[in-house]
């Protein structure tokens, strides 16, 4: 997932604090029924990379990702399962 993840604990050149900015919430759902729900913190790196395995996905099942961070910013992604 695409996200810079700062703690808020992290400083720039000129010694200031970098705000907080990172995921606290994830949804994966398939064809609309959640099948993941998770939490995460700032103990998370940058552009987290979510691994996962679901039970029952079939051939063209629709598999979306969605999330919300610090600022209330949100993103959603969609993909098709290809092969079970």
């Amino acid at each position: 997932m695409p996200h810079p993840m700062e703690t808020g604990f992290r400083k720039d050149q000129a010694g200031d604090f970098i705000p907080a900015h990172y995921i606290t919430e994830v949804r994966i759902e398939v064809d609309g029924k959640p099948v993941l729900n998770a939490m995460l913190s700032r103990a998370v790196s940058e552009d987290p990379l979510l691994y996962f395995r679901i039970k029952g996905g079939a051939p063209g099942d629709q598999v979306t990702v969605s999330w919300l961070d610090t600022r209330g910013e949100r993103r959603s992604d969609e993909a098709r399962i290809l092969a079970a």
